[in-house]
């Protein structure tokens, strides 16, 4: 219980006591995914009717004390938001990220490093293509040269990460109802 300065006693009730945790994809006018953001924005954009419902969680509900909200699980905006930077920037971050933090030569997670896979004294550059996480042991044993002079063999080739599938390499899995609006699936 709680008191005011006028002497008025109230119960804290929070709107927001579920998972925060929980996702959802945000859609823009035109129905392309634009963003994921947590279920409490999402819930906002709804009530300022800022966007719509797409789609609901299934077995999921906001509780007021009044009402019952169904939980967003996709929402779109109600006008088109220009979504100007689609490129993920090259970091060292982002390439650990892009590489799921480990080695692309043996797979350790330890001691992580980022390797020129064409070294820059043989002309390589700072590329999303020639950049790798490599673990401090094979970045040494590599050295200043390439996978194939040293021996070694990547366990993929690198490339260019796409932004909305690099906003989603953290989840957990992806929602079945997100996929045809990620381009994952055909629509039905």
């Amino acid at each position: 219980m709680f008191s005011t300065a006028y002497g008025h006693s109230f119960t804290k009730i929070s709107l927001f006591s579920q998972n925060d945790a929980v996702a959802v994809l945000v859609l823009n006018y035109d129905y392309q995914p634009v963003h994921i953001t947590t279920w409490k924005r999402a819930f906002t954009l709804l009530y300022l009717r800022k966007a719509e419902l797409v789609e609901a969680r299934a077995g999921r509900v906001l509780r007021t004390v009044r009402k019952e909200y169904p939980w967003p699980s996709i929402i779109r905006l109600l006008r088109y938001v220009p979504a100007p930077y689609k490129q993920v920037p090259l970091n060292r971050q982002n390439i650990f990220r892009r590489d799921g933090f480990r080695c692309v030569y043996c797979g350790s997670p330890h001691n992580l490093t980022v390797d020129h896979v064409i070294p820059r004294s043989q002309g390589g550059t700072d590329s999303w293509e020639n950049l790798v996480t490599a673990c401090g042991s094979c970045n040494h044993r590599k050295g200043n040269r390439t996978p194939e002079q040293a021996g070694m063999a990547l366990r993929y080739k690198p490339r260019r990460p796409h932004y909305l599938l690099f906003w989603l390499r953290g989840a957990e899995e992806i929602e079945s109802s997100w996929r045809p609006y990620l381009m994952l699936e055909p629509t039905r």
